[in-house]
């Protein structure tokens, strides 16, 4: 249970739906309900199948690219500050390559990209997955990290879908206040992966 909990809050938290709320209602405002709900469920199907793929490929890209676990907690923890530092100052990272008029122009072909890919389903949470599933001992611990990644595309496609009525609920200061705190918990999460990736190369230096 603890297991699954570590891994469904940093896949989730570093999916951050509620990022991308904004833009979503921006491009759907003049879409009809089943559109909306169609582009929704395109862009959480695509994260999800991405996520999966790294997941269950990541033991093959670790031996292909001869790269340690550990090599890519510490390039992760780094990315992770980076995020949760943006999320803090209530500012969405993954638009900086993406103009929000360019997304919405594109209409239901930015479900896929850059939606689902990278805004969704990114470098950050990418590298969350292939290591979360390498830490998992078993074939109980990993189907629970599969779990995690379709819980979480299952959240974010309700709040996407119900994204009207949550910002009409919190508003914008509720939403800053979710960005904040979401990128509080991927700060954590970028030091417990850090750390814990810094720690064998400190012993073998000592050793």
């Amino acid at each position: 249970m603890s297991f699954f909990l570590l891994s469904f809050t940093s896949i989730f938290t570093l999916m951050n739906p509620f990022g991308l709320v904004p833009v979503f209602i921006a491009m759907t405002k003049d879409m009809e309900k089943n559109q909306i709900r169609r582009i929704a469920t395109r862009t959480c199907f695509t994260a999800a199948i991405c996520l999966i793929f790294f997941a269950l490929s990541g033991n093959f890209l670790f031996s292909f690219f001869n790269i340690s676990i550990n090599s890519l907690r510490v390039v992760g923890g780094i990315l992770f500050l980076i995020m949760g530092y943006d999320m803090l100052q209530a500012r969405i990272a993954r638009l900086k390559d993406h103009e929000p008029e360019e997304i919405i122009s594109l209409g239901e072909n930015a479900a896929i990209t850059p939606l689902a890919i990278p805004m969704l389903s990114g470098p950050g949470t990418i590298t969350a997955v292939i290591v979360i599933m390498k830490d998992a001992e078993g074939v109980l611990m990993q189907g629970n990290v599969i779990l995690s990644i379709v819980l979480s595309c299952l959240l974010s496609f309700i709040i996407l879908n119900l994204s009207r009525k949550i910002t009409s609920l919190i508003g914008e200061t509720g939403n800053k206040v979710f960005l904040r705190l979401m990128g509080l918990i991927v700060m954590m999460t970028a030091v417990e992966f850090f750390f814990a990736g810094v720690k064998p190369f400190v012993q073998n230096i000592l050793k």
